[in-house]
């Protein structure tokens, strides 16, 4: 047999149909639709686990939210008490009582995980203050803090608000003592 002969017979069984007998044909069907019903199966026990999942997730959400309320509640009836106090408190009494009701409320953020920051004498930080006016006090150093109007407050490491701070500010000598431009 010549090399061209013995190429072309390979040739030719290479290309010829490979008879599959009718079981193996039914056999595989039936691996098909086996593997099509896992797949469905999955899918559905994905797509419940999804909803499980979302529920759970708003569940804990709405827990979250209503110890908040709960630990919320002392507050405002301590509120509630002091406005409702007799007119012959004396007003030493009424800051020793909005006092105690500031830090019953500090403590609820805390327990919340959201902490005040102490601005005043710290270097400005743009992530972390807004500049709402700058004033020129040689006494202190540049780009120091000088007074905080609203207070700022950090959960963890983020920035839950920034604080509302006046800025020293050296090199600017345009604005009068308290921080406005001239005329």
């Amino acid at each position: 047999m010549s090399a061209d002969q013995d190429s072309s017979e390979r040739k030719a069984d290479d290309t010829a149909p490979n008879p599959v007998s009718a079981p193996d044909i039914r056999t595989l069907q039936a691996e098909l639709a086996g593997e099509r019903d896992r797949y469905l199966r999955l899918a559905a026990d994905f797509d419940n686990f999804r909803k499980r999942s979302a529920r759970e997730t708003e569940r804990r959400a709405a827990a979250q939210k209503e110890a908040f309320i709960r630990d919320l509640l002392p507050v405002i009836d301590n509120l509630e008490r002091a406005l409702g106090s007799d007119v012959s408190t004396s007003p030493q009494q009424l800051r020793q009582g909005v006092q105690m009701t500031l830090q019953q409320l500090t403590q609820l953020l805390r327990l919340h995980g959201v902490e005040p920051e102490e601005s005043v004498g710290r270097p400005f930080n743009p992530l972390y203050h807004e500049a709402v006016s700058v004033r020129h006090d040689p006494s202190q150093p540049d780009c120091v803090i000088l007074e905080t109007f609203q207070r700022g407050y950090r959960r963890g490491n983020e920035v839950f608000r920034p604080a509302k701070v006046v800025v020293n500010d050296l090199g600017d000598t345009g604005h009068t003592e308290d921080g406005n431009w001239p005329g």
